[in-house]
């Protein structure tokens, strides 16, 4: 027990002192990334009561049924963004890879080699289905989403979530997910402007660009939770489809961004830059 403590502080000290593997971990376990807290988001998404229980795959063992993969893990475990490893395709998730083709009794491999172990095929189905879910990074909260006259209305209150009769996961309705937005800041694809220039007037607008009361001051630690917004799946129900789907925050850090599209450059851009005379000579079309 000291020993976990011991190592639990210098954990603390180390991201205190700016060590971003350490820091990393500390976010992680107070997020549900990790530890108990990611066994009780996930805990509830394991089975699904609207369904009936599977039928038993030996009829005289209880413990043969076979996992219930309830609509918010297959929705979990066929995106990329809530897994650590590649989606799985949902056919396998009703027939495991490792399940041999003599587990069906009608394919041509079980009339060859005989019936496939019935124990064995439980052991794979379960070993398979928990292997997986361990692999997925367990959802921050639930978002209900309606579209009614071309207008999109979303919806994340836990009280009025159940009483759509949808499930609320992780930490529902608390505003951790929306605190964490917060911290990184609104982003913004404005081209980073010289120290002289940030009073400088814009199309009327002061460039004098006051932080965001939310957003903190450091840029080190706003990075740290940009990386931390790519490991928290947003769980998104389309109440039009009926259907679960999966999503990040448009303010995470992800390894491999996609282009950026960056406004038109104005006169205050193209002064900064040396431009704005061969604008006005004619020299440079400004479309």
């Amino acid at each position: 027990m000291l020993k976990r403590i011991s190592k639990d502080v210098k954990k603390l000290e180390a991201a205190n002192k700016g060590q971003v593997k350490a820091f990393n971990h500390i976010l992680d376990i107070a997020y549900g990334r990790k530890g108990k807290l990611r066994w009780e988001i996930m805990k509830p998404l394991l089975t699904d009561p609207a369904v009936a229980l599977p039928p038993k795959v030996i009829p005289a063992v209880e413990k043969s049924r076979p996992p219930v993969y309830s609509p918010e893990l297959r929705a979990l475990l066929a995106s990329a963004k809530s897994r650590k490893t590649r989606p799985l395709a949902l056919r396998t998730l009703t027939r495991p890879p490792k399940l041999p083709a003599e587990a069906d009794i009608k394919s041509d491999e079980a009339r060859l080699f005989g019936p496939f172990s019935k124990r064995r095929e439980v052991n794979i189905r379960w070993r398979y289905f928990t292997e997986e879910w361990k692999k997925i990074r367990p959802p921050t909260q639930t978002l209900v989403r309606e579209i009614s006259s071309g207008r999109a209305r979303e919806i994340v209150d836990s009280e009025t979530i159940h009483g759509l009769g949808i499930r609320s996961v992780g930490f529902q309705g608390q505003g951790v997910y929306e605190d964490v937005g917060r911290l990184v800041g609104a982003s913004s694809t404005a081209l980073p402007l010289p120290r002289k220039g940030r009073h400088v007037e814009r199309d009327g607008d002061l460039l004098n660009r006051a932080a965001d009361p939310g957003r903190h001051k450091s840029r080190w630690v706003r990075r740290r939770y940009q990386s931390l917004l790519s490991r928290l799946p947003l769980l998104v129900y389309t109440r039009s489809s009926g259907s679960y789907s999966v999503e990040l925050s448009p303010l995470a850090s992800l390894p491999h961004p996609g282009p950026q599209c960056y406004p038109n450059a104005n006169s205050v851009d193209l002064a900064w830059h040396g431009l704005e005379f061969l604008v006005q000579t004619k020299k440079l079309p400004t479309s």
